[in-house]
């Protein structure tokens, strides 16, 4: 082959010189984030066979082209698939980043910004649903009741709790109380504690002249009160409260014996579901919930369940009334035991009516 001159390769020069400004494709910044359009990414090149050697003349044009693009500071194109055209990089890219201005990329030159790192996934704060709840066993029985929660506190270190064995009361002339009860309408919860019996406004107490309106009444199994020493099979518990917030709870024991109207129409409106309440479609009269003897013990105490707050006046009916084993079973099939233990009696004064 001929050795070429020097003078015709200018040629060549003059030809690639008119032919860069087209094939050099600056990068423009992706836009200062006003809606400049997107680059497209490139396709994917297919895989391509190995070449066959290039011819001399060939390989000289492809040196000349490298050479002179590298004085231009160009780089290979990537949507180019032969290599020929060049691509000089925008001072602003500086080498890095995918775009400049606000759009991909740094921005700045240099090295790229870091991918921003994925942000954890919230941890769930605890919730009401998955919040320890009081029990009358296991973790969360009587025991650990004033460990659970602040406002649960008086559980553990109040002195004036209930219930108790009531015995060693002294004996005196207690004023009656004068019970104010009607027939009324009631509707029924099963709070996941007790079966307990809403009451509409209008039944009433009054002891020692002050009056308290009964608010509503459930059940334990066995009695949580105990009379010296001896145990019932159940009690209800009628709570009431007087203007200013202070409650009086009556206590009438139940035992084993003949069946009791209003129990059974409470028993029949039993919702199918926990913390579901059933309206009755029936009234009852607690009168007939009342024993014929109206004496009875009197302390002060405390709820016997939690927050166990104290300054509850206590009046527990001295008579037991009677109920059925059948509806001694049905409770006991819903709540085998709900009694909070004994509490300690601390010295307290207990009145034993005569």
């Amino acid at each position: 082959m001929t050795r070429s001159s020097p003078f015709a390769l200018w040629p060549v020069l003059a030809a690639l010189s008119l032919a860069l400004p087209l094939a050099v494709q600056p990068a423009h910044a992706s836009g200062d984030g006003h809606g400049a359009p997107e680059r497209k990414p490139a396709e994917k090149a297919a895989p391509k066979e190995a070449p066959a050697a290039p011819a001399a003349s060939g390989d000289s044009m492809e040196v000349l082209r490298q050479k002179l693009a590298e004085r231009l500071g160009a780089t290979k194109s990537p949507e180019n698939k032969s290599g020929a055209v060049m691509r000089v990089p925008n001072k602003a890219e500086g080498g890095g980043g995918s775009g400049g201005g606000n759009g991909g990329g740094s921005g700045h030159g240099g090295a790229p910004k870091a991918a921003a790192a994925a942000k954890p996934a919230a941890v769930p704060e605890p919730g009401h649903n998955h919040a320890a709840h009081w029990a009358y066993g296991g973790e969360t029985g009587p025991e650990s009741w004033g460990k659970m929660k602040p406002e649960f506190k008086t559980c553990a270190i109040g002195q004036r709790q209930s219930p108790i064995d009531i015995r060693g009361g002294i004996q005196v002339q207690l004023p009656a109380i004068q019970f104010d009860y009607h027939t009324s309408g009631f509707s029924v919860i099963d709070n996941g504690h007790t079966v307990q019996v809403n009451l509409p406004a209008g039944n009433a107490i009054t002891v020692n002249g002050r009056r308290y309106d009964l608010l509503q009444f459930h059940f334990h199994r066995p009695s949580e009160e105990r009379v010296n020493g001896k145990q019932f099979d159940m009690v209800a518990h009628l709570v009431h409260k007087d203007p200013e917030g202070r409650l009086a709870v009556v206590a009438v024991l139940l035992e084993r014996g003949s069946a009791q109207g209003v129990i059974q129409a409470v028993w029949n409106s039993l919702p199918l579901e926990k913390g579901e309440e059933l309206a009755s479609p029936v009234a009852i009269d607690l009168n007939q919930l009342l024993p014929e003897d109206k004496r009875y013990y009197t302390y002060m105490g405390s709820l016997t369940t939690p927050p166990c707050s104290e300054g509850v006046l206590w009046l527990v009916m001295k008579q037991p009334v009677q109920l059925s084993l059948d509806q001694i079973g049905i409770f006991a099939r819903l709540y085998p035991m709900n009694a909070r233990p004994i509490q300690p009696n601390s010295g307290r004064l207990i009145k034993d009516s005569n």
